[in-house]
């Protein structure tokens, strides 16, 4: 297709806000080394030290269009009528394009090109069959209808989504922390609980904070992924995926990748804790410890299953949920004060909660004796096994995947779950490969925290980006250290002086998050 390609202007414009040099490496692949700017970037000070840059990337292209997107079945001899996968081996393509073909319509059969990981190499990760080229999305979903009368399964689809397009339109905002200048903090919060939802703007707001992002994806109105606040381990690790240390107030920032081991003793016994403030039994994301099905590798926005579990709750975590099962009650010097054959006692402050379900309940009412103590203990390493320190000035999320590590591009999209188990790649294709709002966090050279925003979902205004791409986008704004955040609908950037600087995807507007990065005078 073509495209608006940089000017001079532009360019040089490029290297002011990358504070990098806008020169192609072999892993700027898909930007070709420079950010097709449309409009030279705004930058406005949102406070000392504190600026916001929005810029515009791409065009809209006469050759984007609308289209039906047909779905394939699991095998090659499956049904069509109820098909739920969007792409496949080759073999079922054809043979789906074939009986699309018998019914009169003019199918196309589409590779799909997975780009380059720093742990999966480039290659085919299916193929595609989708019908027509229409201007607006009512056209295609009138011809979906269509489709669908004739026995066949789909969607519709905006082929500038489809994130192999350098040019299409972007929108991006930029916040940049530099703490020469700004003598705050950028930090996370959260509601009133870790178990409920809050708007950014809302705890914004209530903390007086310049500006903020939101942060970690959530889970039955929770974080999912290690959580460290203040020093304080209060989410369960999701085993080895990516995540983003800060200290001393967003001064020193690290992307690594993380595991944790919580450990309840009781006298010369022990067991291990398989979480820490979530519901029993359900393991988002997966990476759990000890029997989880149908995996313990971590597998993004999958939920994983253990009938057996020791789940530990702290203060933050707000109500914690009843069922069957059993309880250890302890308080702030660990000695049981209660022992429940239900679980739902609230957690007293300072104190703690230990729920089990299935075997789990058997061994915690064997081990849990009122006046006794039973300790936890924990032990956070990174991705060399090294313990990490929990300061009172440590916070961890795990969000992943990492974006950039040392100044190179570098996605650890397998070791983060981001490519599915099994044949079925629906979920890596409609997550990691197609555009999609995005938003992340990194430092550049300069030490200056950023944070960052692409909006997506838009046609015609912006379209998103894939997970490689968003890693090129932060090595082009000049991110040593970058790690990806929640995007999608929970995309949302606030200043005290804006409100909303971008265009959240969800129709209702910004969702309610489970937790967020605040910018803290």
């Amino acid at each position: 297709m073509h495209r608006n390609t940089l000017s001079a202007v532009a360019a040089a414009v490029t290297l002011l806000v990358a504070g990098a040099p806008a020169v192609a490496t072999p892993q700027d692949s898909f930007f070709g080394g420079r950010l097709p700017l449309s409009a030279p970037p705004v930058t406005t000070t949102v406070a000392p030290g504190v600026t916001l840059t929005s810029m515009s990337l791409g065009a809209k292209d006469a050759g984007d269009h609308w289209t039906v997107h047909v779905y394939l079945p699991g095998t090659v001899d499956g049904p069509l009528n109820t098909a739920a996968t969007a792409l496949g081996a080759r073999e079922i393509a054809d043979r789906v394009a074939g009986a699309v073909r018998e019914k009169g319509f003019e199918p196309r059969v589409e590779e799909v090109a997975s780009p380059a990981f720093a742990d999966r190499p480039a290659g085919t990760l299916g193929w595609i069959v989708r019908v027509g080229q229409y201007a607006t999305g009512a056209e295609a979903t009138a011809a979906l209808a269509r489709l669908r009368a004739a026995g066949f399964a789909g969607g519709t689809r905006y082929t500038a989504q489809d994130g192999i397009d350098a040019g299409a339109p972007q929108k991006v905002h930029v916040l940049r922390v530099d703490f020469r200048a700004f003598g705050g903090t950028v930090g996370t919060d959260f509601g009133p609980a870790l178990n409920g939802t809050e708007k950014l703007t809302d705890l914004a707001a209530a903390a007086g904070a310049v500006a903020g992002i939101n942060a970690q994806w959530f889970y039955n109105s929770a974080p999912g992924g290690m959580y460290v606040k203040d020093g304080r381990l209060i989410g369960s690790a999701t085993q080895g995926r990516g995540g983003i240390r800060i200290t001393k107030g967003g001064r020193s920032v690290d992307v690594d990748a993380y595991t944790a081991h919580v450990t309840l003793r009781a006298g010369r016994d022990s067991a291990e804790i398989d979480g820490v403030n979530r519901v029993p039994g359900e393991i988002w994301n997966c990476g759990g410890v000890g029997g989880d099905q149908p995996t313990e590798k971590p597998q993004h926005d999958l939920k994983c299953t253990d009938s057996s579990e020791l789940v530990l709750f702290t203060p933050e975590w707000g109500t914690p949920p009843a069922g069957v099962g059993a309880e250890a009650v302890l308080d702030a010097r660990g000695e049981v004060t209660a022992v429940n054959a239900s679980r739902g006692a609230s957690v007293p402050a300072g104190g703690s909660t230990v729920q089990a379900i299935g075997d789990s309940a058997a061994w915690l009412l064997g081990h849990a004796k009122v006046g006794e103590r039973l300790r936890v203990s924990e032990r956070v390493e990174d991705s060399r096994g090294r313990r990490v320190a929990l300061t009172p000035d440590t916070t961890i999320l795990q969000v992943g995947p990492t974006l950039v590590r040392d100044g190179r591009v570098s996605v650890n999209a397998a070791a983060d779950g981001l490519i599915r188990e099994g044949t079925d790649q629906t979920f890596t294709y409609n997550w990691a490969v197609r555009a999609n709002p995005r938003s992340a966090i990194g430092v550049d050279d300069r030490g200056r925290l950023m944070l960052v925003v692409v909006d997506g979902r838009q046609d015609g205004y912006s379209e998103g980006l894939g997970i490689a791409q968003t890693a090129e986008l932060m090595k082009l704004l000049g991110a040593r250290e970058a790690m990806n955040l929640d995007g999608g609908g929970s995309s949302v950037m606030v200043t005290s002086a804006a409100g909303i600087v971008n265009r959240p995807s969800d129709a209702t507007g910004q969702r309610s998050l489970g937790n967020v990065f605040l910018v803290r005078p």
